[in-house]
């Protein structure tokens, strides 16, 4: 690291994962371009920073960027021209470093054709696999962009340049895909070759123009990875470009269309690259590179520990964080490593020594998200008071503490390794996705000639002060330590169609799992039927899954195993095997439109086709009364149960019923989605009374009925519960004296219709049955009442509108739904309450509500 924190030339130096924090230049330490008369800025590469442009500044100590006070159209403009300068400056140094991968190509080819050849032809043909086309690519848009900003005004535009840049990405595409060869066959023919090893090691690059540094020297591995970081590069670039440039400049569609590009091309190959981590030195000289880091939980001593854990070309550090005083350098101690040489993946079968798994009732942690949600919009709300700052500092402090709780206790996943000369550890996860990434990152490297090491107290210690610069993890994901202008994310429902997959090698049997992120974490949300015995499977199955603030969709396709033996060894154990994992980012200007997205995640030579569209949280709230009254959905509750002549409406008995014949063990019953497709067709069956309705429960996915149960209390034109009694269950719940609230949670069941009545207790009892399943099918009182108490209670659109005091959907949902699910919570833990005791017992308030 020299003074700026910049990373070594001659090291692989960023991330491939797409981010939007910043953008920074390779070597960006000159400062200046060719052309001496233009200043640049530099760009600073602190670990511990986001990167950001750093203007020189002049000799009497004033930044060379206009002041704030001057014109926003000025700023913008001089704004734009120092993100182009600083990128400029990198792409001259890029240039270089792919002109130093081909100075050597030319002597080795010549060498091939002769009698003692380094090495053959296909193999330099593999190594430097389009360099030379890309080296042309950007040379030309250097010397284009170099006068556009020599002759810098508000007429000049470069969108044209970069949307060029981007369409010839198909090139970068074919460098992606051969990049791997590439490196293996550099590997291979280096430790065949000692002549080709010396030259891989020691390729010399030319430093800019006007640098002290004429020439650095980096290893052909760094130079290889280069092509992969300038494409992040490039698209955070468009970042801030477009963040300076007015929507009716010209240059504005232009940039847009380029960033569209360069993020579809970073979405696809994002899974197929390891990311490449700046190394450390061992005392023996040898080179050791962190590749991946993270916070993980660990059960250590029966309980939940947050660990920073970071992966190394040779073994696994498991870290924590150092208590510190005020104002000092935090700083890592080190609970234990692992040479990967001694790591091995426990099996279930190995895993009785392995510590218990300590699982929250989840009611808890639903809790949890419902105040923070609470704490957000009072943050919000706070933000537009005259005085309200100290405020928001004391509730991001609290919101943070609550968030952090959550990322420890939700994680259930088991991921256990083990050192095949000690002991064994466990960590939890709340994504499969994740379990897989850490899994195939340490299986890989593996995949080497790898020693076992033993460190001494001295060279762990400065291995563990090392991780504090090298992290790429720098805290903890929670939303408490995002920018306020980061994107919230998106709230409200995602709809999303699994359509197909394609590019399995022989046929089996295949099914896909759903994840969104929300709080900091992924969790799974929906998971598509087990198409079995094909290579290519048509699912064309719909879901609504709920999005919390999420960002990402994830998908994984799994092959279902079979092995009776691998089964029910641990509840929260997934051994299906996962072949292939891909994510897109959830753009809201691409999922909110009224059409489906179409699109593709590719993965490991695999294609899932799907499609999906947002609708927010003010849409979702609305209850819209039906204009076909014959039906049963959107129709009101006296209205069907006069036609039909009943007490309870027959969808309410006969999904109830069917539920209860083969559903009531089913894990997640009520809460994992059914397929939209499913859904929609029993509505319509219901709708127009259809004859085959029997045979069509008898034969639906179960998760499908229980969907439409849910759907069709979500969509009668008044609660269940009425709009007229709302306020009324609201305050009753809030009461402290136990009897003074049975009086009124009483009195308002009798003040119900009947029909509402009949159909509430029905209902009721029904759930009841449900939760004495819970060891069973994990749902317990309080998760039902999660499920069911909004889509009983949530006032129609029309009643909800006239609390003035509140102001938009994400308000109604986090002030009232905790209230709402306390109230049905509150009927679920009541001794049994039948019908006729209510209408008889008038004990109760005898006024009107």
């Amino acid at each position: 690291m020299d003074a700026l924190g910049q990373q070594p030339v001659n090291q692989p130096d960023a991330d491939f994962n797409y981010n939007t924090d910043g953008y920074d230049g390779d070597g960006a330490e000159d400062g200046k371009s060719q052309d001496s008369s233009e200043t640049l800025p530099y760009i600073d590469e602190s670990p511990t920073m986001s990167p950001q442009l750093c203007v020189p500044q002049g000799p009497d100590g004033e930044a060379g960027s206009p002041s704030p006070l001057e014109g926003d159209i000025e700023k913008g403009l001089e704004m734009k021209k120092l993100v182009l300068s600083g990128f400029l400056a990198s792409e001259e140094i890029y240039i270089n470093q792919l002109e130093a991968l081909l100075l050597p190509m030319r002597p080795l080819k010549a060498a091939a054709t002769s009698s003692q050849p380094v090495l053959t032809m296909q193999q330099i043909e593999t190594i430097f696999y389009k360099i030379q086309d890309i080296c042309e690519i950007h040379k030309e848009f250097y010397d284009t962009l170099l006068p556009s900003i020599q002759h810098w005004d508000e007429k000049v535009t470069v969108g044209h340049l970069f949307q060029k840049l981007a369409s010839q990405l198909g090139v970068y595409k074919a460098f992606v895909d051969n990049y791997k060869n590439a490196l293996e066959t550099a590997e291979k023919c280096s430790q065949a070759n000692h002549q080709f090893q010396k030259i891989s090691e020691t390729v010399k690059v030319k430093g800019p123009k006007d640098s002290k540094d004429s020439t650095t020297t980096s290893s052909m591995e760094a130079l290889l990875y280069k092509p992969i970081d300038r494409v992040t590069r490039s698209t955070l670039v468009l970042h801030d470009l477009l963040k300076h440039t007015s929507k009716d400049h010209p240059d504005f569609p232009l940039l847009q269309d380029a960033l569209r590009i360069s993020q579809n091309f970073l979405s696809s190959i994002n899974e197929e690259i390891d990311p490449r981590r700046t190394a450390v030195t061992t005392p023996k000289g040898e080179t050791r590179q962190l590749v991946k880091d993270g916070f993980l939980v660990e059960v250590s001593e029966s309980s939940r520990k947050l660990r920073h854990v970071f992966l190394f070309t040779d073994l696994l550090l498991c870290a924590k964080m150092k208590k510190t005083a005020v104002g000092r350098h935090q700083q890592y101690e080190c609970k234990w490593y692992i040479p990967l040489a001694d790591l091995t993946f426990q099996t279930l079968d190995d895993s009785d020594s392995c510590p218990s798994i300590q699982a929250l009732p989840e009611h808890e942690i639903e809790e949890m998200k419902i105040k923070i949600s609470v704490l957000k919009n009072e943050i919000q709300k706070e933000k537009k008071a005259p005085k309200g700052q100290s405020r928001v500092e004391r509730l991001r402090k609290k919101m943070n503490e609550q968030e952090s709780w959550l990322l420890l206790h939700s994680p259930t996943i088991p991921f256990r390794i083990l050192n095949k000369h000690g002991k064994s550890y466990l960590f939890l996860l709340s994504s499969d996705y994740e379990r897989s990434e850490w899994k195939e990152s340490i299986q890989k490297l593996q995949k080497k000639d790898l020693q076992s090491c033993v460190l001494s107290s001295v060279e762990l210690q400065v291995l563990t002060s090392s991780c504090f610069k090298l992290r790429t993890v720098h805290n903890i994901p929670v939303t408490s330590n995002k920018d306020d202008e980061e994107t919230p994310g998106l709230y409200g429902f995602l709809h999303v169609i699994v359509h197909s997959a394609t590019g399995f090698k022989e046929s089996t049997n295949l099914y896909c799992t759903l994840e969104v992120d929300s709080f900091g974490y992924f969790v799974s949300k929906a998971k598509t039927r087990v198409f079995r015995d094909t290579a290519v499977p048509q699912w064309n199955e719909e879901f609504e899954i709920e999005l919390e603030g999420s960002q990402y969709l994830r998908i994984l396709c799994y092959e279902t195993c079979y092995d009776k033996s691998m089964l029910n060894k641990d509840n929260n154990e997934i051994v299906d095997k996962i072949m292939g994992k891909g994510q897109v980012q959830l753009d809201p200007q691409t999922v909110q439109s009224k059409n489906w997205h179409m699109d593709v995640i590719e993965m490991n030579g695999i294609k899932v086709e799907f499609s999906m569209k947002f609708t927010s949280r003010d849409l979702s709230l609305k209850r819209t009364p039906s204009k076909k009254q014959s039906g049963v959905f959107g129709v009101k509750i006296n209205v069907v149960t006069k036609r039909e002549r009943s007490k309870v409406p027959y969808i309410v008995r006969q999904c109830i019923e069917e539920v209860e014949k083969r559903g009531i063990d089913e894990v997640g019953i009520y809460r994992i989605s059914g397929v939209a497709t499913d859904i929609q067709a029993l509505k319509l069956a219901f709708d127009t009374n259809t004859k085959d309705i029997l045979m069509m429960l008898s034969d639906m996915d179960i998760n499908a009925i229980a969907g439409t149960l849910k759907l069709y209390f979500r969509e009668l034109p008044e609660p269940l519960l009425t709009d007229r009694l709302y306020p009324a269950f609201m305050e009753g719940i809030a009461l402290s004296d136990p009897a003074a609230k049975e009086n009124c949670m009483m009195h308002l069941l009798r003040s119900l219709p009947d029909p509402n009545l009949m159909t509430f207790l029905t209902l009721l009892e029904h759930l009841k049955r449900v939760a004495e399943k819970e060891p069973i099918n994990k749902m317990s009182l309080h998760n039902l009442a999660t499920v069911f108490g909004p889509t009983l209670l949530r006032p129609s659109e029309s009643e909800s509108a006239k609390s003035q005091h509140i102001t938009c959907a994400s308000d109604i949902w986090s002030h009232d739904v905790m209230a709402q699910v306390q109230v049905l919570l509150y009927y679920l833990q009541h001794p049994p309450i039948s019908f006729a005791q209510l209408k008889q017992n008038t004990l109760y308030f005898s006024t009107d509500v």
